[in-house]
């Protein structure tokens, strides 16, 4: 196997964040995104956990994943996603990357432009490891209760 290289880690980061930005499903992005060792799998947003049940806590593995997107998907949508900034640390095999969105509260319908940042890990094959996304998860809180002014 070859070692990883930047150029591998830029390529496989890029083709992950395409994916959600054509918000492609999430079984179809864990499948071709995603270490084929499932049990190896973390997903992670930051935040606390009384503002968004999606928040703060680490799902892990296969069911892990899903069970998050579920939950992220039956409180928010989102629309015009892209990306941009992309830094690629290929000795630690993780690359940082900033998003920008319009969100959506499925409940209540109130929106918001948000910047986020991702960090990727990969693994040996620079499939996505450890996924943690960084938002702003006070606007996801007050939209949930219908305050975003």
């Amino acid at each position: 196997m070859s070692p990883i290289t930047r150029q591998s880690l830029l390529e496989s980061a890029e083709s992950f964040c395409n994916a959600f930005a054509s918000q492609t499903p999430p079984p179809e992005i864990l499948t071709k995104h995603f270490t084929s060792k499932t049990d190896d799998i973390i997903v992670l947003e930051h935040g606390l956990p009384r503002l968004a049940p999606f928040l703060g806590r680490e799902y892990r593995g296969k069911d892990g994943f899903l069970e998050y997107f579920k939950t992220i998907g039956e409180q928010l949508s989102y629309k015009d996603m892209r990306f941009s900034n992309y830094l690629v640390d290929a000795e630690v095999r993780k690359v940082s990357v900033r998003g920008q969105a319009v969100f959506t509260n499925t409940k209540t319908g109130q929106s918001w432009d948000e910047v986020f940042t991702y960090v990727l890990e990969f693994d040996e094959e620079a499939r996505v490891r450890k996924y943690e996304v960084w938002a702003d998860s006070g606007a996801a809180y007050l939209a949930s209760q219908g305050e975003l002014a």
